[in-house]
């Protein structure tokens, strides 16, 4: 894998996973409790033997910037980790205007580093993948370009790009969001076909050939996304493959597949498996004392690192690191993101939280079908409990959106409030 870097993409603004993007890039959003989404992209091309690795964004890049100087190589390897922002040059004035501008516009960086081969992936999606096989795939097919792809169900197909196949994986058709789904399916193998998965959508991950990509990127400057542009007119010209995938993916791209992708892996045996030892999933290492848990209740759950939690009941649900969970309090089917820091006077190791400048949730809280970002503090006795079954709506310190209510970051709940 030397001959190849990887270019993570960070994506737009994330008005889809709103509150969330607030104040921070998708790619940072936290995930599992302890982790970030980018940690995924990042830590399969480590284990796959990608050491040179680009993460492209442009908006509210702050935390993402913090959480990317963690990644740090040995000296005695040539790989790294870094960020490129969008920027104002004397060729470009203008912001990253898609995925495939954005690395037209990053080729100056990363040219400079020898490489055959180029990997395009997404900041904002959950699966693992050894690129390893990918790449062998797309030398196996002596592809120009190659596309990753899973099958998915005709309810599904809609949602994304479908590709059509012939039996030794060329594309030989692509269909941007279709609603008329006559005659697109394609090959798959034959459990895939029996569970109703006869679909192959595109996964916006992709192999180029160093040189096809930069001479196809400069032929057309005015085509600014891989999906709807620079993918389809390949398909005509150059030999473009498909990888088929069939484990687990999601990608994360709303409140709800980032809500329910968060509580599949609270499971005994997870689609996504955060234990395998084998492909691991790396993060920043924070060196956070033990959860601390006082006669509470806890099932199908995630404690993060550094949580204290008092007696409490706590089910189907992920809580973040540096968490405090007061006494009486009931939690289920929700992700409490946890805190930044440590509260001023945690060497207290104070269960209850009543204090208003401490963030964690109060005793005796209610909270169910919900999303507490970081830094949040949610008052003694409060309720958050979408029993209306609103939607979306936006309120005094909290939305609703999926159904799900978000209370964003640094937010502080008054005592006794009802959501």
């Amino acid at each position: 894998m030397d001959d190849c870097i990887a270019l993570i993409l960070g994506g737009g603004v994330g008005s889809r996973l709103f509150p969330l993007t607030q104040v921070r890039a998708k790619p940072a959003v936290p995930l599992a409790g302890k982790y970030r989404l980018i940690d995924v992209p990042v830590s399969n091309c480590i284990n796959s033997g990608v050491d040179k690795i680009f993460v492209l964004t442009q908006f509210n890049s702050a935390s993402l910037n913090s959480h990317m100087a963690t990644y740090r190589f040995d000296r005695y390897r040539r790989g790294f980790v870094t960020v490129m922002a969008a920027e104002q040059t004397r060729t470009s004035s203008e912001w990253f205007q898609g995925t495939a501008d954005a690395v037209r516009q990053s080729i100056p960086h990363f040219s400079v580093y020898r490489h055959e081969h180029v990997l395009i992936l997404s900041g904002d999606q959950l699966y693992t993948m050894d690129y390893r096989k990918l790449m062998a795939h797309h030398r196996a097919h002596s592809a120009a370009v190659t596309v990753a792809t899973i099958p998915v169900s005709r309810a599904e197909a809609p949602q994304f790009g479908i590709l059509k196949t012939d039996d030794k994986n060329r594309i030989t058709e692509f269909h941007e969001k279709p609603q008329d789904l006559a005659g697109k399916e394609s090959p798959v193998p034959k459990a895939m076909a029996e569970a109703g998965r006869t679909y192959l959508a595109s996964m916006g991950i992709y192999v180029f050939d160093s040189q096809r990509l930069r001479s196809t990127l400069d032929s057309r400057p005015n085509d600014h996304d891989f999906g709807k542009q620079i993918i389809p007119d390949a398909i005509g010209r150059l030999n473009v493959v498909s990888y088929p995938f069939t484990d687990y993916w999601s990608d994360i791209g709303t409140i709800r597949s980032f809500f329910d992708a968060n509580l599949m892996l609270t499971g005994a045996t997870p689609q996504f498996d955060l234990r395998n030892v084998a492909m691991p999933l790396y993060t920043n290492a924070r060196m956070l004392a033990p959860a601390v848990i006082e006669d509470a209740h806890v099932t199908r759950s995630l404690v993060s690192e550094g949580s204290i939690v008092g007696h409490s009941h706590i089910a189907d649900s992920i809580i973040g690191i540096r968490s405090l969970i007061g006494s009486g309090t009931r939690i289920r089917r929700s992700i409490i993101m946890g805190a930044d820091d440590y509260p001023l006077h945690s060497h207290d190791t104070r269960l209850h939280i009543d204090g208003p400048s401490e963030p964690g949730i109060g005793d005796q809280a209610i909270i169910e079908g919900a999303i507490v970002d970081k830094n949040v503090r949610i008052g003694k006795g409060s309720v958050i409990k979408n029993t209306r079954g609103v939607q979306n709506m936006d309120g005094e310190g909290y939305y609703i959106r999926d159904g799900i209510v978000v209370v964003p970051k640094n937010v502080a709940i008054p005592a006794g409030t009802i959501i």
